[in-house]
């Protein structure tokens, strides 16, 4: 039931307008006169607002300029027997939903408060509306809700709200970028640009100029001055996509500007300051590459402030069937098909697939689906044959030497499967099980067997899960 607060001195037009207003079902709320009016009205809660502009101990457009200040989403209708047209303007101007002058016909006042409240519920049914889609969209395509996912959402909202440098790993197609944006359309840079460079598609030179710009002349083609990306991301976001594959003396150009804040273009002489924040990926093993001499530690160091990894499609099979829903409504829609669906036999075939394109290789393969499929249910016969039929491993030849242990052997091709079924299940003891064709208890004893530290520790307190390898 929607309030409505009436403010006037004629105790004749209060008891009036409470009359009508109670008929047509409104709650209706008056001003005790011994109370402060600016305290009632911050204490009350109403819908709307009807008030006369002259009052012995208050003034109506004073009572218009503190609801506007304060409460600005309840509309308020001004009355008086003293109005002029230029008054009227005046408060429409300062914010007043409606201005009615005395005597008013008690029907049109009853439209214009109808008026007034439903324009109410549009705004707040619009700021719902806009709410619920920012919390749907505040992640973008990022799609999952896998524990994995999960954690990835989580991270991202606290990373969202800093302004730290971060890393994002995760192999080839695990939607790093995606990841990056969410972050962005999450910070307070969210209405600046975003910008993304894959530092791994350009060759030293050209990378060189697009991250720092370049002046007129300093090279062949160097026509006129050029912004480069630090400039360009002003204020925004701007991503390092492979930043792995930069040369080594890039590297030292950009641990530079990372340290100093300030870039140098190609030619140039100028240090110009860059307020950017940055967002880096990559699919390489950072430390190991500093071991080879391929990555610079000081740069590790500045662009891994926080860092976390993508989760590999394979780890994270549970999602499949939420992405292959959003990929088929994606790809049907944009090339005017109906809507397919697929047989669980079909689904059941993607979830046991490696992937080892991770989600990007999933949305190809449901793309090409669609394309080419005529049928609306997509069977088993429409999926790539490596789907279907994965490829076995060629036999491995091998030579028994004088001295071999097939018990050995045994034991550590068991703790080798053990360990890798361990990395696929992200960690869940009774999902290891499964991958291993072997029952929870099955496993348990093979642990307590091998003797397998960490995992035995956890079988001992009772958990069903298994601590994360370590890198």
């Amino acid at each position: 039931m929607d309030t409505i607060l009436i403010l006037d001195d004629e105790k004749s037009i209060v008891d009036l307008l409470s009359v009508v207003f109670h008929k047509e079902g409104y709650e209706v709320k008056t001003w005790p006169e011994t109370a402060d009016i600016f305290d009632f009205l911050t204490d009350e809660d109403f819908d709307l607002l009807l008030t006369d502009i002259r009052m012995p101990r208050t003034n109506g457009m004073d009572i218009l300029e503190f609801m506007i200040r304060r409460k600005p989403e309840v509309p308020v209708v001004m009355m008086t027997a003293y109005g002029t047209i230029k008054q009227a303007v005046a408060a429409l101007k300062a914010g007043a939903f409606d201005y009615i002058m005395k005597p008013f016909d008690v029907d049109e006042l009853k439209i214009v408060a109808a008026n007034a409240l439903e324009k109410r519920r549009l705004k707040q049914e619009n700021v719902q509306l806009k709410k619920e889609l920012e919390e749907k969209n505040s992640f973008g395509p990022l799609v999952g809700k896998s524990k994995m996912m999960k954690e990835v959402y989580n991270l991202i909202e606290k990373v969202a709200g800093t302004d730290s440098t971060v890393i994002i790993l995760g192999e080839s197609g695990t939607g790093k970028e995606l990841a990056a944006r969410s972050i962005h359309t999450l910070s307070r840079r969210r209405e600046q640009t975003f910008i993304s460079i894959n530092c791994a598609a350009l060759p030293e030179s050209l990378l060189e100029s697009e991250l720092f710009g370049h002046v007129k002349g300093s090279f062949t083609g160097a026509v006129g001055d050029k912004k480069g990306v630090f400039e360009a991301a002003q204020k925004g976001t701007l991503f390092l996509d492979e930043v792995a594959e930069m040369s080594l003396l890039t590297q030292v150009k950009l641990f530079r500007a990372l340290q100093e804040r300030k870039i140098r273009r190609v030619g140039g002489a100028e240090e110009i300051p860059f307020d950017v924040r940055i967002i880096a990926a990559t699919n390489q093993d950072l430390k190991k590459r500093i071991e080879e001499g391929k990555f610079r530690e000081e740069l590790f160091y500045r662009l891994n402030v926080i860092s976390f990894e993508m989760p590999a499609l394979r780890k994270k099979t549970e999602d499949i069937p939420i992405l292959v829903s959003q990929f088929l409504q994606k790809y049907c829609h944009r090339m005017n098909k109906k809507m397919k669906r697929m047989t669980p036999d079909v689904i059941g075939h993607l979830e046991s697939y490696a992937w080892p394109g991770n989600v990007r290789e999933l949305e190809n393969v449901i793309e090409r689906i669609v394309a080419i499929e005529d049928r609306e249910t997509i069977t088993a016969a429409c999926l790539p044959p490596e789907i279907v039929a994965p490829r076995e491993p060629a036999e491995e030849s091998f030579v028994l030497m004088p001295d071999f242990d097939l018990e050995a052997h045994i034991a550590e091709v068991t703790k080798k499967y053990i360990l890798e079924a361990r990395r696929l299940s992200g960690g869940n003891l009774k999902k290891a099980a499964s991958i291993l064709g072997l029952s929870y208890r099955s496993l348990r004893y093979l642990i307590e067997k091998h003797d397998l530290k960490g995992l035995k520790e956890n079988l001992v307190n009772g958990e069903a899960s298994i601590p994360p390898r370590t890198a």
